[in-house]
């Protein structure tokens, strides 16, 4: 599914800020769309899913390194960025509780996830 054997595949965790979870959530479910159409990721699905702790988790693909660069560099995805930053604390996904497990396992949260 990944375009080149140069597609990063990332797990990042998003923990929501104070009264945050809903904007957290609204961010989350516009993340795929507009790195889709920027051409950041590949076209394999984005999975996101949720902690005990309402942490989110989401997995998806950049297409390269290069791709993660650019982002930094976009204003759509700047602007989104802006959105998440102000809903929640990027957090390694060592410190969510489920992952010290030998399998971990969240709540599936679909309905984040935009085709």
């Amino acid at each position: 599914m990944s375009a080149t054997g140069s597609a990063r595949l990332v797990i990042v965790a998003y923990r929501p800020r104070a009264g945050q979870a809903e904007a957290l959530a609204a961010a989350v479910h516009r993340h795929g769309p507009v790195l889709r159409a920027e051409g950041l990721v590949t076209e394999r699905p984005f999975t996101v899913m949720q902690a005990g702790d309402g942490t989110l988790v989401e997995v998806f693909e950049w297409t390269s390194a290069a791709a993660i660069e650019a982002a930094h560099a976009n204003p759509r995805v700047q602007a989104l960025w802006a959105e998440f930053f102000a809903a929640c604390e990027y957090v390694p996904i060592a410190s969510v509780a489920e992952s010290g497990q030998l399998f971990s396992e969240f709540t599936p949260r679909d309905d984040l996830v935009l085709a």
